[in-house]
């Protein structure tokens, strides 16, 4: 067996070398960024991604979409970065599904927004069950076609 030396510190502060085998530091794996995140993270990562859907129900069509990731985004983004990042990422994607179906409405008068308005609301709902699933799963997601505005 192979032995390498390791440095560390004691609690006095002094540096001392250790003899470690080199089979069983070889053995440690590094943990992944998503075990090392808590789960309350991931799982307000995950809110933040669907409190889109809320845009899709036609009792708060406009509010939901945009204000309620706006709002779970506002709360929790100083507890964890990873809320931050998958917070403004989600807001930044409803503004935009939001902006591609005001085109599409403007559309409908030349009778193409009529195949264009629920494209953009499948595209929206496909998009944002994956970036939940990423965010619970510990993993980042950038959502295609998405205007940042909030960075």
């Amino acid at each position: 067996m192979a032995e390498t030396n390791v440095t560390s510190q004691n609690p006095a502060g002094e540096q001392t070398q250790q003899p470690v085998d080199a089979e069983l530091s070889g053995s440690v794996q590094p943990v992944s960024e998503g075990k090392e995140l808590n789960q309350d993270a991931r799982m307000w990562g995950m809110f933040c991604h669907l409190a889109g859907v809320g845009g899709l129900l036609p009792v708060v069509p406009v509010i939901g979409s945009i204000v309620v990731p706006l709002i779970i985004w506002q709360i929790k983004k100083d507890e964890s970065g990873f809320v931050d990042e998958h917070g403004k990422e989600a807001v930044n994607f409803q503004i935009s599904i939001l902006i591609y179906a005001a085109i599409a409405c403007i559309f409908c008068f030349a009778c193409v927004g009529f195949a264009l308005l629920p494209a953009v609301y499948i595209f929206d709902f496909v998009c944002l069950l994956i970036a939940a699933l990423r965010a619970n799963d510990g993993q980042r997601y950038r959502y295609p076609l998405c205007i940042r505005l909030i960075k």
